[in-house]
């Protein structure tokens, strides 16, 4: 497609890569990703449903957890996977403001869902005589749906915004997806307020999420070294574990692409940070929460037939 006679209605997605047996090599490697992603967050979830004693808090949160992933990647995979096979890599402003709107709703969901597990897990340890009272149902929800109500919101404005731009350097995105700072790059006119905006919707959701992320577990771990059985405390410990695992893969990428400094910003560390939190973070969860709990590993040997 000649690039300079696109369309002003849509842009190009360079993708990964232009070397032919390298986009083959992507295109295996994301597609079994993909593939790992949606078995494992589809078997999470109904592992939870069918055994009874995991309808509790924290496997409530956890099942919109692997909503956001099977979400995320659905977003940004198949488009990929189809861009690496074809010749027109462009995308419509329609289809491109979707991806990005769908892209920054789970994005943002899953830091604050990541911070009510946190809380969820401190409640359970630091307060366990009042935990039910704590975390009931109606707490759940409302929790888990005002983190996916102010995602909602939050993307619509920066979409809404990002396409006031006027792009009139280029309609080539160095990019695989359609992500907002390299969007930053094609515009002629100045991005400062777009940036601001940016960085306060980031601290906001991103800064604030990780810091009560952090002292929910500053707290936790206080109250585990209190506790004067070691048994107690391994006990304590798994039940965490795999939580902070999460935490850290998710927090230490998105933060980089959305809080970095606008001067240092390359296609190539974008391009690598957004893989991590888009495809290699979303297949892992699953794997890593499974592989930690005994609960659901003995649900999924129980009904492995059945499933």
């Amino acid at each position: 497609m000649d690039v300079n006679r696109t369309s002003p209605q849509r842009f190009i997605l360079l993708g990964l890569t232009d070397v032919p047996y390298l986009q083959a090599i992507c295109f295996l490697v994301f597609f079994v990703m993909y593939i790992i992603t949606l078995s494992g967050n589809i078997l999470l979830i109904v592992v939870v449903r069918i055994n009874s004693t995991l309808q509790t808090p924290m496997y409530f949160f956890l099942c919109n957890l692997s909503v956001i992933d099977i979400g995320m990647t659905t977003t940004i995979v198949p488009k990929l996977l189809i861009n690496t096979l074809v010749k027109d890599r462009s995308i419509s402003l329609l289809g491109c403001g979707i991806q990005m709107f769908f892209h920054l709703t789970f994005g943002s969901t899953e830091c604050l869902i990541l911070a009510v597990m946190a809380y969820d897990r401190f409640a359970a340890i630091c307060r366990p005589l009042h935990y039910n009272n704590i975390m009931n149902k109606m707490v759940c929800a409302t929790l888990a749906g005002g983190a996916w109500i102010m995602s909602i919101i939050n993307s619509g404005v920066h979409v809404f915004i990002t396409f006031q731009l006027p792009y009139c350097k280029s309609r080539v995105v160095n990019h695989f997806f359609c992500e907002i700072p390299p969007f930053f790059q094609l515009s002629c006119q100045d991005t400062f307020l777009n940036e601001v905006a940016m960085y306060i919707s980031a601290g906001i959701l991103g800064v604030i999420s990780f810091c009560l992320t952090l002292i929910s577990y500053i707290n936790i771990i206080i109250t585990i070294f209190k506790i004067r059985s070691s048994q107690g405390r391994h006990k304590a410990f798994s039940t965490c574990g795999s939580h902070l695992t999460v935490v850290c893969l998710y927090y230490g990428t998105i933060l980089v692409v959305y809080l970095g400094p606008h001067s240092i910003y390359t296609a190539e560390i974008n391009k690598t940070m957004s893989i991590l939190y888009t495809t290699v973070s979303p297949m892992l969860n699953p794997i890593i929460y499974s592989m930690r709990n005994k609960d659901v590993k003995s649900t999924f040997k129980k009904n492995q037939k059945k499933i």
